[in-house]
C-alpha cells in the first residue's frame, strides 16, 4: 500500500528526515514514534503530498508522489496536529463543504457527511457551531475532514495531543475502527499510544529510522532480561526459595526474613511471568501480585536514542 524508499527532505542545509525506507500493507495501523524534533511531523506531510522530498520515492496504492501528485493526494486523508478547522462553520457545512472541494456530488457528499459523523461520534453536533465544540470533538471533525471523501490512506499528525484521558481512549477506539478499511499512519511521541493502536511500529530518532517492525518482533530485538515485582501474602522465605531456585530468574531481591505480605524484584531471563506463577503456587505460596516493573520496548527505544534510559 505505501512504499518508501531513500526519503530524505532538506530543509535549505537542515536535514529533516534521512534515507528513510519502509512498506505498510493495506488495513495495517502504522505508527512513527519519535521525540519532539525527530522528523515525524515532516516526514507525514511528505507522505501526504504537502511537501516534495529532497531525494528518494513514495508510492501509495501504486501511486508515485513524483509523477502524479494531484492523483495521490486524492487517495489521502491528512489530519496536521492543529486541524484546519473554521470556527464560523456549523460541523455538517463544513464537511459538506469540504466534500464538495473533492469533488463529490451533492448527493453522494449529503450520504457521506451522514456516515462520517456516525463513524465519529458526531452525529449530535452536526448542527453545532465548530468553535464552540470541546478539543475532543474538534480532533473528531478533524478526523470527519481526513476520511469524508473516502481515502485509502489516512494520516494523523498526534491525534491525541492536548486531550485528557477519557478522551484519548475514545480517540484510541476511533483509530482503531478505521483500520481495516482504510490503511492508517499516525505519528506520536507517546510510546504506550502507538503500543495499543499500531500494528506495525516505526521508530524514529534525528530524522533516521532507527527500528521497524511490529511491537513482537521489536522486543525480541530488545534485552533478554525482563523486570517483575511479585508479592506473596504467606511466608516470603519460601517465596524467595522457590524464586532463587528456577533457571529462569537471573536475579531476585527482597527480603530475607521470613515475613508475611513480603514483595521481591525480579530479573527474568526473558518473557517468563507464567513459570514464576506456575513455580509459586506449586510450592504452596499464596501468590498476590505478578506485575513487570518496565517496558522492554521502552527501554529499547531509549537505548537507540542514546538516552541511557532517563525519563
Amino acid at each position: 500500500m505505501i512504499e518508501v524508499q531513500g526519503l530524505t527532505k532538506y530543509y535549505g542545509e537542515t536535514r529533516a528526515i534521512h534515507d528513510l525506507s519502509f512498506r505498510i500493507e493495506q488495513g495495517q495501523i502504522a505508527g512513527f514514534l519519535g521525540l519532539n524534533g525527530a522528523g515525524k511531523s515532516t516526514a507525514l506531510k511528505v507522505l501526504a503530498g504537502f511537501l516534495l522530498p529532497t531525494a528518494g520515492t513514495v508510492k501509495v496504492d501504486g501511486v508515485d508522489l513524483l509523477a502524479s501528485p494531484e492523483a495521490l493526494r486524492a487517495s489521502i486523508g491528512y489530519l496536521p496536529e492543529d486541524p484546519p478547522l473554521y470556527d464560523e462553520m456549523t460541523v455538517s457545512g463544513y464537511l459538506t463543504w469540504l466534500g464538495k472541494l473533492r469533488g463529490m456530488s451533492t448527493a453522494a457528499v449529503a450520504a457521506r457527511v451522514t456516515e462520517v459523523a456516525d463513524l465519529t461520534a458526531l452525529a449530535d453536533k452536526l448542527n453545532q457551531v465548530i468553535g464552540t465544540l470541546s478539543l475532543g470533538y474538534r480532533k473528531r471533525v478533524g478526523i470527519a475532514q481526513a476520511i469524508i471523501h473516502d481515502p485509502k490512506l489516512v494520516i494523523l499528525d498526534e491525534p491525541i495531543s492536548g486531550l485528557d484521558p477519557v478522551q484519548i481512549v475514545e480517540m484510541r477506539k476511533l483509530v482503531r475502527a478505521l483500520g481495516g478499511k482504510h490503511t492508517i499512519l499516525i505519528s506520536s511521541h507517546i510510546l504506550s499510544e502507538v503500543e495499543e493502536t499500531c500494528d506495525q511500529l516505526l521508530m524514529l530518532g534525528d530524522g533516521e529510522l532507527i527500528a521497524q517492525g511490529t511491537e513482537g518482533e521489536l522486543l525480541g530485538r530488545a534485552s533478554t532480561g525482563t523486570e517483575w515485582a511479585v508479592t506473596v501474602a504467606g511466608d516470603g522465605a519460601d517465596a524467595l526459595q522457590t524464586l532463587a531456585g528456577l533457571d529462569v530468574v537471573e536475579d531476585v531481591r527482597g527480603p530475607k526474613a521470613a515475613i508475611a505480605g513480603a514483595r521481591f524484584e525480579l530479573t527474568l531471563t526473558g518473557d517468563h511471568p507464567d513459570t514464576v506463577a506456575a513455580a509459586l503456587v506449586g510450592a504452596g505460596c499464596a501468590l498476590r501480585r505478578l506485575e513487570p516493573t518496565e517496558n522492554p520496548l521502552e527501554n529499547m527505544f531509549l537505548d537507540l536514542l542514546g538516552t541511557g534510559g532517563a525519563s
